[in-house]
């Protein structure tokens, strides 16, 4: 094939001035079509930013970052993450800020412009998108009827229910926040291989959160925008309410101490590494294609360098946050549970000295009150397992011991955290104010993942341009009805696969092929030349180096690292055990192997079908953009009049891949002001 053939293949470059003139005719109407496409804008940047903030700050800055901490190291995990959050995080952050900003399209349109080989890229995006929106929404689902059950006092969470003359066997055996979580909020199965009933309380709570979600999402960014002013700010007024009272519970200094103490011989342990960056990863949101789809909005001259730094220094300091009120909290929780621990031991020895010769006690057991957890761990370690007395199972007391019994995601928001709330005056204030703020975050995040759906399709499509609305409507009833899965009483299991591995693979293939895309195949070089144009400012050279060699050896480090642990590890879930009234780590089976199979299979396929189809296009001799005859690029607040195919490429340019930025030109913005964009033409 010759250089001519193949450079047809890509996207042309755009005119020159002096090229300008051959096509004046053609300009009034290609105003008047890129118009009446006008994409719409950000009302103001505070709006953008809550919104990017909202998408990335999400119910994982809470339930798993926290859990992460506390079981790798503390404040050495800190150090770490915060390491990989400069040299891996921020810069691919700020690579899809930059590209969604300065080529106005969601992650289809953007990767068809830097190559249509890689357009894939955007279709895998919006798929991923889609199979976190299935489960994620059922999340807020159960955020909903928790909220709906605060309303009671005492809470029903708060004790367990009677059944003839004594408590229900299954709430005993466990305790009551666990009970009403797996029997009443879910009923759940013993295993995943027990389909088809559904859960009608918690299917019509599935539903009430796609309603929201189709509400805010109506008229687009118009709309959500505006949700965000609460649904973004309303969480941190939240924790800031539940550090105030948290600090002043007892055993909260405990719980903050353990939990930030540094154990720097972590480092050493490539898990962690890999927990790490993975964390990093989903935390920032990367390779959804939400931050590329709320970037497309933002006028060119927007200060996106600034954002990449902005928002992912709060969205670290919002999961540290998170962490102080979640151990205080859990330290309260803890310190309770060992100091009744300590008085039902004390009693029983102190009923055993009435009955046993006991030799002479380092603690005073016939007061109760008086002894304090230090006093009885230290007395255990040197007397107390000493004793032998049947009958009356003295057991060690340890704050530390509960501490460590750390707990993630659902256990955290919906047993551990919804049982340390129990303990508070007034819990059902402090219970609906949790779970109202676990459902804005919930809802925040949603918000963006929609986004990532919903911008680059209707980009992409005219057809579902012109019908934006049925379009948002039709993909909230589909996502109700494919969503009825997580309604069954097994549906907790399939959240949980969904959850482990519908994404984290998919998403990581998708980074490494959008940086390889941007560093390699449109040129690192190039890329921070149109960034400088775009941002009037010099960026600083050192992205060049950490996208083309940083991060892509991160990102694949991660890969390998996650292939791994799938294959020398069989997949497991934990499942209930009604009968034993406790957790037990079960294999998927073959057939549940193959759904999460498919799954991985299916996000990451367009990659390479979109790949496979452009070079089909190419051995045709047809440019993939001839292809797709209905495909334009959508016009923005700052029209571009020459559209991108007026002339064929000269076969002197020796770079087919078109500028991310436009001729120079002005642009009216909707608030009247006149903008002024320069882009060189020897790019």
């Amino acid at each position: 094939m010759t250089k001519t053939t193949s450079m047809m293949s890509e996207k042309p470059p755009l005119p020159v001035d002096g090229q300008r003139d051959a096509s004046e005719a053609g300009l009034g109407v290609v105003q008047e079509v890129m118009q009446e496409v006008a994409r719409d804008g950000w009302d103001s940047k505070v709006e953008y930013f809550l919104a990017q903030l909202g998408f990335s700050v999400g119910l994982g800055n809470v339930w798993r970052f926290p859990y992460l901490c506390h079981q790798n190291g503390g404040g050495a995990f800190i150090l770490l993450y915060v390491l990989l959050m400069g040299l891996v995080g921020v810069p691919l952050f700020f690579l899809e800020l930059a590209a969604g900003q300065s080529i106005r399209q969601g992650s289809i349109g953007v990767w068809r412009h830097i190559s249509p080989k890689f357009v894939g890229i955007g279709y895998s995006s919006c798929v991923v998108c889609f199979f976190v929106a299935l489960y994620y929404n059922v999340i807020i689902g159960w955020s909903i009827f928790y909220l709906g059950s605060s309303f009671q006092y005492p809470l029903p969470w708060e004790n367990c229910p009677t059944e003839g003359n004594g408590t229900v066997k299954e709430c005993a055996a466990s305790s009551p926040t666990v009970y009403f979580w797996y029997r009443k909020a879910l009923d759940i199965t013993d295993s995943i291989d027990e389909t088809g009933e559904f859960n009608p309380i918690i299917t019509v709570c599935l539903l009430a959160a796609w309603v929201i979600v189709c509400l805010a999402m109506y008229k687009g960014i118009k709309s959500t925008g505006k949700v965000m002013y609460f649904s973004s700010v309303f969480p941190y007024v939240v924790l800031l309410c539940f550090l105030i009272r948290g600090m002043t519970l007892d055993g909260a200094s405990e719980g903050i101490k353990f939990m930030f103490y540094p154990r720097l011989e972590i480092w050493a342990d490539v898990q962690v590494w890999r927990q790490a960056a993975t964390q990093v990863f989903f935390a920032l949101g990367l390779g959804f294609g939400s931050v590329i789809a709320y970037s497309s909005f933002n006028p060119r001259n927007n200060n996106c360098h600034r954002d990449a730094f902005t928002v992912s220094a709060v969205n670290f300091m919002t999961s540290v946050l998170a962490s102080l009120v979640v151990f205080a909290v859990l330290g309260f929780r803890a310190k309770t549970i060992a100091t009744e621990c300590v008085k039902r031991n004390v009693k029983a020895v102190f009923e055993a000295m009435s009955s046993t010769h006991l030799p002479d006690l380092l603690i005073n057991a016939s007061d109760v009150e008086s002894v304090s957890l230090n006093e009885y761990e230290h007395w255990y370690r040197t007397q107390g397992q000493q004793l032998s007395n049947p009958g009356y199972n003295i057991t060690a007391c340890s704050l530390e011991d509960e501490l460590k019994q750390g707990v993630e995601g659902t256990g955290l928001a919906f047993i551990a955290f919804t049982e340390a709330m129990t303990l508070f005056p007034g819990s059902p204030f402090w219970s609906a104010l949790f779970f109202l703020m676990l459902l804005n975050l919930g809802l925040s995040t949603m918000f963006g993942t929609m986004a990532g759906i919903l911008t680059p399709l209707t980009d992409t499509f005219e057809t579902l341009r012109n019908h934006k609305l049925l379009f948002t409507a039709c993909s909230c009833a589909l996502g109700f009805l494919i969503g009825l899965t997580f309604t069954q009483r097994c549906g907790n299991y399939f959240v949980t696969m969904f959850d482990d591995y519908s994404a984290t693979l998919p998403l990581i293939i998708v980074v490494i092929f959008q940086t390889l895309s941007v560093a390699w195949v449109y040129g690192a070089d190039r890329f921070l030349e149109d960034l400088r144009q775009m941002l009037d400012r010099p960026v600083p050279v050192v992205y060049k180096y950490l996208w083309k060699y940083v991060c892509p050896a991160a990102m694949l480090g991660l890969l390998g690292a996650s292939l791994l642990k799938m294959i020398l590890e069989r997949p497991t879930y934990t499942a209930w055990n009604r009968e034993k009234a406790s957790k037990e780590n079960l294999p998927y089976h073959d057939w549940a192997l193959a759904v999460l199979s498919t799954l991985i299979i299916v996000a990451f396929l367009p990659v390479p079908i979109g790949f496979i189809h452009s070079l089909v296009l190419e051995r045709l001799g047809q440019s993939p953009s001839d292809a797709e005859v209905g495909y334009m690029p959508c016009a923005s607040t700052d029209i571009d009049l020459t559209p991108l195919g007026t002339l064929p490429p000269s076969g002197d340019d020796p770079n087919p891949f078109p500028p991310l930025l436009h001729e120079n030109h002005d642009s009216r913005l909707p608030n009247g002001h006149i903008e002024h964009f320069e882009s060189s033409s020897d790019l």
